[in-house]
């Protein structure tokens, strides 16, 4: 058995760094990076990746020089390749090195995936000023300490500008609509918070890049690290499994220059905002309303849910709404749907619904809140909708598997769920969408399908 690294390969030298990551987890070594690596002029990109929520992905990546396996699951069996294109791996706490590389003329593109929840916003795209964290930034920001992602952000855009390094582009690849513009919205608004000299040159200089990213990446087991080194030969710490599907849109300018990435396969269109909405609505809804509704009946992941008539049922009911509200052309809406079912059913790749479950109120904001409310403006009741809310509300009750829950508005969450059940239906529903909780119809609707007396 050998350790991965790029001696073992080859000694082959490592690409410049010429972009630098936020975020580093599974699925952005399934998706960017591997994109990158794939791309025709890969041998001239680089990526320099920071971790989100603790080190321990550059611990694991680090001494492998940022090798890792990537193992494409489908029903047939596995296919293992060693992508390339992480040259550095670093502890996100370590802003030294993050200001140095964001500061450097050669760095052209900054690509973030830290979940929808990892931004730290209001449900309207502000920065929550109430978050601890986001307060200590803009406190701290003089002093050149951070700890959330736009914070960090933040200051490494800072030094590009103090050292006249040129334009940049922000690459947000998280699952929200319009995430260009609403990163940079938000990132334009803590630099207004801080100096008004620096919010001017990020409005002149950094271009926000709008993306849909599609890619089922279950988080990766103990199981799975020996089955790369079984089919391998390598002691791998930072392998990750995957489905064979990908799918990357992008829309935006790149004014220091990008990767050749459509010879990998992205797509760059005018206007994203259906893509965005497809895969939003009927990929991650999907998930969503599994999530809060199979496991009640006894399933854990994705394929067990889909395997069952009645889950199948409401997951075609929901898209059924979804679909209403989408472009009737350029889609490709059935294929699209019949493709999602195939991916869905591939039992090999174990996408636990616990994990689909994390952050809630700011997943169902965006995947169900939409259809609930377009449904009932067209005059219809949104009962596939409906019946997600409701799901997700039980779970949050006493007793129920998230009264504990992982969501940036955990304390708001625990607070509303300890109200009498009547009163918390309401109360849980204002921090998804005060829209919702405003309709008294809607709300006695989510409590019928709770099973909850009014």
């Amino acid at each position: 058995m050998s350790a991965l690294t790029r001696a073992a390969l080859g000694g082959a030298d490592p690409a410049p760094v010429r972009i630098v990551h936020l975020g580093l987890g599974a699925f952005h070594r399934a998706h960017q990076a591997w994109y990158t690596a794939r791309a025709s002029d890969a041998a001239g990109w680089g990526i320099a990746a920071f971790t989100g929520r603790g080190p321990s992905a550059a611990r694991e990546l680090a001494p492998q020089d940022g090798l890792y396996s990537l193992v494409e699951r489908s029903d047939s069996g596995d296919t293992v390749s060693v992508v390339t294109s992480i040259v550095e791996a670093h502890d996100g706490a370590d802003i030294a090195r993050l200001v140095e590389l964001l500061a450097a003329p050669s760095t052209a593109v900054v690509t973030i995936t830290v979940t929808e929840a990892g931004y730290r916003l209001t449900a309207d795209g502000t920065p929550d000023v109430s978050d601890d964290a986001v307060a200590a930034d803009m406190a701290g920001f003089a002093s050149g300490r951070a700890q959330t992602t736009l914070g960090r952000l933040l200051l490494g855009l800072d030094a590009r500008r103090r050292a006249d390094a040129g334009p940049i582009a922000v690459v947000p690849c998280d699952n929200m609509p319009d995430n260009g513009p609403v990163v940079g919205g938000a990132l334009t608004g803590l630099a207004a918070s801080v100096d008004d000299d620096l919010a001017a040159w990020i409005r002149d200089n950094v271009s926000f890049v709008s993306t849909s990213v599609d890619r089922i990446t279950p988080k990766t087991t103990p199981d799975d690290l020996a089955t790369v080194t079984r089919l391998t030969g390598w002691d791998d710490a930072a392998a990750v499994v995957t489905e064979p599907f990908s799918d990357w849109v992008l829309s935006g300018g790149f004014p220091a220059g990008r990767p050749d990435w459509e010879s990998a396969g992205a797509r760059f269109v005018d206007e994203i905002g259906p893509f965005e909405s497809r895969k939003l609505w009927l990929l991650n809804g999907a998930h969503s309303l599994l999530a809060y509704t199979a496991r009640q009946r006894g399933h854990e992941t994705v394929a067990a849910a889909i395997a069952d008539p009645e889950c199948l049922a409401a997951v075609e009911q929901f898209w059924d709404a979804a679909v209403r509200h989408l472009p009737a052309e350029g889609l490709e809406l059935p294929a699209y749907r019949a493709a999602l079912l195939g991916r869905f059913r591939n039992a090999r790749i174990e996408h636990r619904l616990a994990q689909i479950a994390n952050d809630g109120s700011t997943k169902l904001r965006i995947r169900i809140a939409p259809i609930v409310l377009a449904e009932r403006a067209a005059g219809r009741s949104g009962a596939a909708g409906i019946a997600v809310l409701a799901g997700w509300i039980g779970q949050l009750l006493p007793g129920g598997v998230l009264a504990e829950p992982q969501d940036p508005l955990a304390d708001a969450l625990r607070a509303a769920a300890q109200l009498p059940p009547a009163e918390a239906v309401p109360a849980l529903l204002a921090l998804v969408d005060p829209a919702i909780a405003a309709d008294d119809s809607l709300v006695a609707q989510v409590r019928a399908a709770a099973g909850i007396a009014s």
